[in-house]
C-alpha cells in the first residue's frame, strides 16, 4: 500500500478540495481521520513550498495551484 506521500501532489489537492467542499453535505467528513491525515500531509508539503498555512489565502491558493480564488459578491 502506498503512503500519500507517493500519490501525486496534485491529485491529492483535488481530492481534499472535493471532499472539503463536501464537509456541510456530509457532516460525518468532519471526524474522518484520512481527510485529517489528508490535510496535515498537505499542510507539510504547503509549509515546505514557504506557505504559510495559517493564513487561508496562502493555504488555499497553494491548494488551487496558485490561482487565487476571488469570492463571489
Amino acid at each position: 500500500m502506498k503512503t500519500l506521500a507517493q500519490y501525486d501532489l496534485e491529485e491529492l489537492k483535488l481530492i481534499y478540495r472535493l471532499l472539503h467542499s463536501h464537509l456541510q453535505d456530509e457532516i460525518e467528513l468532519m471526524d474522518s481521520q484520512l481527510l485529517h491525515d489528508l490535510q496535515r500531509h498537505l499542510q507539510e508539503r504547503a509549509r515546505a513550498d514557504g506557505v504559510d498555512v495559517s493564513v487561508h489565502a496562502q493555504w488555499a491558493t497553494w491548494l488551487n495551484g496558485g490561482v487565487v480564488l476571488k469570492s463571489v459578491d
